[in-house]
């Protein structure tokens, strides 16, 4: 039977633990890598696998040197988790990593919703 590691046993996590207590606690915030441009931008609120997310965090890539299309590399999450993401209880390179076309992307509010 395979336990997760805590901080009692791995001494890793206990260390980040010490760093930012509560980081342990894997959010489910995501990476999000959207071929193209669906005209999104920070704070947009999108339908992912059939959940309502917020993309907290926009980064354009490929504009001059990058691919045929831009890609968006967006931090996307449920509106529960903002705070988590405004407080950097997360570790970026923990998050996992999806990708989606620009036209399979359903987009509810653009701007986010006022």
């Amino acid at each position: 039977m395979d336990a997760e590691p805590n901080s009692a046993t791995d001494p890793c996590r206990a260390a980040i633990e010490a760093i930012k207590p509560g980081l342990t606690e894997r959010p489910s915030m995501q990476q999000l890598i959207v071929r193209g441009d669906p005209g999104i931008r920070k704070d947009a609120v999108i339908d992912y696998d059939g959940e309502e997310q917020v993309c907290f965090s926009i980064q354009r890539q490929g504009d001059y040197h990058g691919p045929d299309e831009v890609q968006l590399w967006c931090t996307i999450g449920t509106p529960d988790e903002r705070e988590a993401f405004e407080k950097r209880q997360y570790v970026p390179h923990w998050l996992d990593v999806d990708s989606i076309d620009a036209d399979a992307l359903d987009v509810i509010a653009p701007r986010g919703r006022q």
